[in-house]
C-alpha cells in the first residue's frame, strides 16, 4: 500500500470511560483521504466523545489514535494546524467583529494577519456576509453566526475537517453552497468526518457511514453498502432499526392523543 493510500486517521481498540459509565468500547475506524464520512448515533453513543479526543480535548482513553500516522498521544500538537473544526454549539467571542473573531483564529494557526484579513473579507462575501464584517458578533443571526464558524474553521485550508452539525440554522441555498463545498474539498483530497442528526442530509452527502450505538460501531459503509446488507428503507429507517428505536411511531401518537384531551383539570 503506497503513502497514499495510508489513513489519515487510523483509530484501534479506544476505551473511554467517565466516572458512571463505559462511552467508547473498543472503537476501531481507518479514515481516508478524499472521503466524506457521516458519524451517526443516538444521543449518548459515543460520537462526540470520539471526536474531542481526535482534537486533543478529552485525555483519558485507553487505545491509540493516529492522525496523519502520527500517534496524538506522543505529545506533537502540529497536527491540529492541518485540522479544522466546527462544534456543534457555536462560543464564538459576540464583542468582536467578524473580521477580528476570524483574524484572531488565521492567526492561532500560524497565518499572516494580512493573508486571513483578504481570505477571510473574500469567504464573507462568498457566503453573503460582505456587509457583516465588521459588525459585532453579538448582532448576527445564528446562521450567520454558523457561517462564521464555517469559515473559521476553513481558513487556513486544513486536510482533515471535524464538523458537528455545521449545516445548523442555515437557509436551504446556503445548505446546498456548504454541501457543495464538501463534495469538492472531498474531490481535492481533504477528508471531511461529519456528525449530524439529520439523517437525510448524511445520506445525500456521505461516502461512508459510520453508525455508533452503545459506545460500538455497529454499521460501516456507503448508503448503497448499508442498504445491501438487507437494510431497508431510507437512512433513517436503517438507524433506527439497528439502534433498536422503533417505538417512535407510537410515541408521536400518544403525544398528539394527550394534546387534544380534554383538560379535567379545570
Amino acid at each position: 500500500m503506497g503513502l497514499a493510500d495510508d489513513p489519515v486517521i487510523a483509530i484501534s481498540g479506544l476505551w473511554m470511560n467517565y466516572t458512571d459509565r463505559m462511552v467508547l468500547k473498543g472503537i476501531d475506524l481507518k479514515v481516508y483521504r478524499g472521503q466524506i464520512i457521516g458519524y451517526i448515533g443516538p444521543n449518548g453513543a459515543g460520537k462526540s466523545t470520539t471526536v474531542k479526543i481526535m482534537l486533543g480535548l478529552v485525555e483519558g482513553y485507553n487505545g491509540k489514535v493516529e492522525i496523519f500516522g502520527r500517534d496524538i498521544a506522543d505529545g506533537d500538537v502540529s497536527y491540529k494546524k492541518r485540522i479544522g473544526y466546527v462544534p456543534e454549539v457555536a462560543e464564538l467571542y459576540d464583542s468582536l467583529t467578524a473580521r477580528e473573531y476570524l483574524t484572531f483564529v488565521g492567526e492561532l494557526y500560524g497565518m499572516k494577519r494580512s493573508d486571513v484579513d483578504y481570505k477571510a473579507g473574500k469567504l464573507m462575501a462568498l457566503l453573503g456576509l460582505e456587509k457583516a464584517y465588521d459588525s459585532r458578533i453579538a448582532t448576527f443571526s445564528k446562521g450567520m453566526k454558523q457561517k462564521v464558524l464555517l469559515i473559521s474553521s476553513m481558513l487556513h485550508d486544513p486536510d482533515i475537517l471535524f464538523l458537528d452539525e455545521p449545516l445548523s440554522g442555515l437557509d436551504a441555498n446556503s445548505v446546498m453552497v456548504v454541501k457543495e463545498i464538501f463534495a469538492s474539498l472531498a474531490a481535492r483530497g481533504k477528508t471531511i468526518f461529519y456528525s449530524s442528526h439529520i439523517m437525510d442530509v448524511v445520506e445525500k452527502i456521505s461516502s461512508r457511514i459510520v453508525l455508533i450505538d452503545g459506545g460500538d460501531i455497529v454499521a460501516d459503509g456507503s448508503f448503497a453498502e448499508l442498504q445491501e446488507k438487507g437494510r431497508e428503507g431510507s437512512l433513517e429507517d436503517i438507524f433506527n432499526q439497528l439502534t433498536g428505536f422503533d417505538k417512535y411511531r407510537d410515541i408521536a401518537g400518544e403525544f398528539v392523543a394527550v394534546m387534544q384531551e380534554v383538560s379535567s383539570h379545570d
